[in-house]
C-alpha cells in the first residue's frame, strides 16, 4: 500500500501532535579539546563553549584550519561527551608540563622524557602517534585484555596524571553545560564517554544524565580506568543514582566494530546471561546508537543477504594498535541484536536487547557536523579535503577521513525541550535515528489502522488511543497494523520509499527477518518478489547537486502484517530512504579537481530508522 499525502494534511497532523509531543533534533555524542584523542589529533582549542555555540547556530573558529564554520540548521539539544579516561590530562601536560616533585629520580627522568615526547609530537602535528600508542593489542582476546585491565603499556604510561586535573576539567565541562542550558529553547545535557575497548572490541557507552552541574560535580565520571566491564558501569550508575537522585542512560555505540561483543549472548567475563544481568542492562541501556561517523550499525549483508540496502556505510576498521582484517559478527549489528533479544527472551524470559535507536556524530572537532555538504570530519586534522585522503596508519590499510560517514542525528519525541523530558523520551524509546538529514517520522502500531486512517482529522489522537508509538509494545491475537508518516528534510532531498523491517521468532527459538516496501514515490510497481525498482539518480557528478524532480516530499502508509502468526514474538521498525545524493567524499573530490574519491561511492541514500514496536504473544 502506498500513498503520497498533501503537505497541508501533514502540517495539520504535525500541529495536532505538537500539542502532546514535539520533535527535537540533537547530538548525544560529541568530543571537545578535553578528550585526549581529540587533542592529540589537533583539536587544541575548541572547548565545550565552542561546541554549544556551534550547535546553537553561531559561527565559530575551527580548531585546525582556523576558518569560520557554522552549522546549517541549529540543534535543539547537545551532549558534550568527552572521554572519562585521561580527561583533560593530555591537554594539561602539553600546556603546563609535568610536576615530578613526588617522583623518585628514575621515575622523574622517565616522566620528563615522556612529557617532552608528547609535546614534540603534538607541536609537530604528529600527536596521532600518541593516540595509537594507547590503543589495545589485537593479539589478545577481548576477555584476556579486559582481565589485564591496564592503560600503562603506552608511550605516555610514565606520565603523572593528577586527579585534580580531571576534577577541574569535569567542573569546566559541567559549568559550561549549565551556562548554555536554556529550558524550552536549547538543552545542554551533561554526559561523558566510558571507553572500554578490550583487544579492539569497541564496547564504548555514552552516559547521559538529567543532572544539573551542582549534582554532576558530586561524582567523577566512571571510565575504563575504573573498570572495562559494562556490568561494573551499570552498578556504578545504580549506586550514584541512589546517592544523588540523578537519572542516567548509557548508550552503546559503534557496535559495528565490537568484534561481536556489544550484543553478544554472554558477558565480557564469559558468563551466561542471568535474569538479574538482563534486567540491569534493560534498565540502563534502553537505546543504542545505530549510525555515526564511524559507520552504520543497522545490519550487514552477511546476515541480511536479501536486503538490498544492507551494506550502507560499512566501516571495516577496528580501533587498535595495528590493522587486522575486519570480520562482521552477529553481535556487531542492531538488527541482529533485536533478533537475538527475541531468542534470549524465549529461553530466559527477559529480553536484553529491547533497544530503541538514535544517531549521533562522535565528532572530535567540537562541531556537530552531520550535514553531508557541510561535514567537518571526525578529527580536526581531517577537516580539509587534502587530509581526508590520507590513511591513518602506515600500513596503507587503515581508515581515512573519506571512509568516515557524515552521520548522524538523534530525533526525540519529547513533551518539552528539557533535560528531564529528553531523558524520559530515551527511556520510553520514543526516539529515532537519521544518517544526517532531518527526515520527520511518525510511527504507530495498533489494530485496525486502514487506508482512511491517514485522512482522519484526529489521526494522532486516534493512533495513540488505538495503539502505541515507536518504542512501544503490542499484545493480542489480532494482526498488528501500523501507521507511518514521513516528510523530507525541509532543505534536503526528496524521499524514495518507506519500508517496514520485521524480525520474528520461530517455534524452535530461531529468529528470522523480512523487509517490506510499503510506500514509495512515483509510478513504480512492486515486483513478484516484493522488491521495488530503483527510484533513479539525479546527482550531477560534476557538481554534486541533486535534482528533486524524482521522489516525494511526503510519504505515508498504513500497513498490516500479511504474515502474522499470533504465536510468534516479533518486532517491527520503519526505515525511510531518501533519493540518492552526493556523498561528502565526492564533494571533496570535485573541489580537488578529481572525478571520484578513491574507494568511496559517489552517491548514497540517506535514511531514517525508527525505534521498533514489539509484538508479544499473550
Amino acid at each position: 500500500m502506498r500513498r503520497v499525502i498533501l503537505a497541508a494534511l501533514l502540517a495539520a497532523s504535525t500541529a495536532t501532535s505538537a500539542a502532546d509531543k514535539q520533535l527535537l533534533w540533537g547530538d548525544t555524542h560529541l568530543h571537545t579539546t578535553y578528550s585526549s584523542d581529540a587533542y592529540t589529533n589537533n583539536n587544541l582549542s575548541a572547548d565545550p563553549d565552542t561546541a554549544y555555540r556551534f550547535a546553537k547556530g553561531m559561527p565559530v573558529i575551527h580548531p585546525y584550519h582556523r576558518a569560520r564554520v557554522q552549522i546549517g540548521t541549529p540543534l535543539d539539544f547537545l551532549v558534550v561527551s568527552d572521554h572519562a579516561e585521561f580527561l583533560g590530562q593530555i591537554r594539561n601536560i602539553h600546556r603546563n608540563g609535568v610536576d615530578t616533585a613526588d617522583l623518585g629520580p628514575w621515575d622523574s627522568i622517565k616522566a620528563k622524557f615522556a612529557a617532552w615526547y608528547l609535546k614534540r609530537a603534538i607541536d609537530s602535528g604528529e600527536g596521532r602517534s600518541l593516540f595509537v600508542s594507547v590503543l589495545p593489542d589485537p593479539d589478545l582476546t577481548p576477555e584476556e585484555d579486559a582481565a589485564a585491565s591496564s592503560l600503562e603499556n603506552s608511550d605516555i604510561g610514565f606520565l603523572p596524571m593528577p586527579a585534580q586535573v580531571e576534577i577541574d576539567t569535569w567542573r569546566n565541562i559541567t559549568d559550561s553545560a549549565e551556562r548554555h542550558n536554556q529550558p524550552g529553547q536549547f538543552t545542554a545535557l551533561i554526559g561523558w564517554e566510558w571507553s572500554s575497548i578490550p583487544a579492539g572490541a569497541n564496547l564504548h557507552r555514552v552516559v547521559i544524565t538529567d543532572s544539573d552541574a551542582a549534582t554532576a560535580q558530586q561524582y567523577d565520571p566512571f571510565g575504563l580506568d575504573d573498570s572495562p566491564y559494562p556490568e561494573d558501569l551499570w552498578a556504578w550508575l545504580e549506586e550514584t543514582s541512589a546517592s544523588t537522585g540523578a537519572d542516567f542512560v548509557a548508550i552503546p555505540h559503534n557496535s559495528n566494530i565490537s568484534k561481536g561483543y556489544m550484543f553478544s549472548d554472554r558477558s565480557l567475563r564469559g558468563e551466561a546471561f542471568t535474569r538479574d544481568y538482563v534486567a540491569t542492562r534493560q534498565k540502563w541501556e534502553p537505546v543504542a546508537e545505530i549510525t555515526q561517523i564511524k559507520g552504520d550499525s543497522e545490519t550487514h549483508s552477511t546476515f541480511a543477504p536479501e536486503d538490498e540496502f544492507a551494506d550502507f556505510e560499512n566501516y571495516p576498521y577496528y580501533i587498535q594498535r595495528r590493522w587486522t582484517e575486519y570480520t562482521p559478527r552477529r553481535g556487531d549489528f542492531v538488527r541482529e541484536a533485536l533478533k537475538r533479544g527475541l531468542e534470549i527472551e524465549h529461553s530466559l524470559g527477559l529480553n536484553p536487547y529491547r533497544l530503541g535507536v538514535i544517531g549521533s556524530t562522535d565528532s572530535h572537532t567540537s562541531t556537530s557536523s552531520a550535514e553531508e555538504d557541510n561535514f567537518l570530519g571526525k578529527l580536526a586534522t581531517d577537516s580539509i579535503p587534502e587530509n581526508k585522503q590520507t590513511r591513518f596508519g602506515d600500513d596503507g590499510l587503515s581508515s581515512s577521513g573519506w571512509a568516515m560517514s557524515a552521520s548522524g542525528l538523534a530525533a526525540v519525541w519529547a513533551t518539552e525541550n528539557t533535560r528531564e523530558a529528553i531523558l524520559q523520551a530515551l527511556r520510553r524509546r520514543e526516539v529515532y535515528a537519521t544518517t544526517g538529514p532531518r527526515i520527520g517520522v511518525q510511527f504507530y502500531g495498533g489494530a485496525g489502522f486502514l487506508a482512511d486512517t491517514l485522512a482522519s482529522a484526529g489521526l494522532h489522537e486516534l493512533a495513540r488511543n488505538r495503539g502505541v508509538p515507536m518504542g512501544g509494545e503490542l499484545r493480542g491475537a489480532q494482526p498488528p497494523s501500523f501507521v507511518v508518516i514521513a516528510t523530507r528534510d525541509p532543505v534536503g532531498a526528496n524521499l524514495d520509499r518507506i519500508q517496514i523491517v520485521k524480525g520474528w521468532l520461530e517455534a524452535d527459538g530461531s529468529s528470522r527477518e523480512k523487509v517490506y516496501n510499503i510506500a514509495w514515490a512515483g509510478e513504480r510497481e512492486l515486483l513478484a518478489d516484493g522488491s521495488l525498482p530503483a527510484v533513479g539518480n539525479t546527482v550531477d557528478l560534476r557538481t554534486g547537486k541533486v535534482d528533486n524532480s524524482i521522489g516525494a516530499a511526503e510519504l505515508s502508509a498504513t500497513w498490516t502484517d500479511p504474515d502474522f502468526d499470533p504465536r510468534q514474538a516479533a518486532f517491527y521498525y520503519a526505515r525511510i530512504l531518501q533519493i540518492p545524493t552526493a556523498r561528502h567524499s565526492l564533494l571533496d573530490a570535485v573541489a580537488l579537481g578529481m572525478e571520484h574519491a578513491a574507494e568511496q561511492p559517489d552517491t548514497l541514500q540517506e535514511r531514517a530508522y525508527t525505534s521498533p514496536i514489539w509484538y508479544r504473544p499473550d
